[in-house]
């Protein structure tokens, strides 16, 4: 944690401001055969939102096929649990996208 601690005051000018607790890290010290330890990085930036949309792209053809439906369907899944799942994505999609399109401006006249 301090650590990463480190790398995030280093490179505070990379970091947004509305985005508190922008890091998280996790250490496993069980590592993988071979391997002295396991760590996962994950930062929350707008770059998550190319993942999400090729998600949602992909979730929305086999969805609008309604390809292996029956299975979550069978074991009690309302279908309606699918579009809301991906109404939800969808408006993640779209915050980031604001993030992203956001600019030093904006952000001065928001504190205004």
């Amino acid at each position: 944690d301090e650590q990463m601690l480190n790398v995030q005051n280093k490179n505070s000018s990379y970091f947004v401001e509305w985005i508190p607790n922008n890091i998280k890290s996790s250490m496993c010290n069980v590592p993988n055969l071979g391997f002295g330890g396991n760590a996962v990085f994950m930062g929350n930036t707008t770059a998550m939102k190319l993942l999400n949309t090729r998600i949602l792209d992909q979730f929305s053809k086999l969805y609008g096929v309604k390809a292996y439906l029956h299975w979550y369907t069978g074991e009690g899944m309302d279908e309606m649990e699918f579009q809301e799942a991906e109404s939800n994505v969808t408006d993640l999609v779209a915050e980031y996208t604001q993030y992203e399109e956001a600019t030093v401006d904006q952000e001065v006249e928001g504190e205004y």
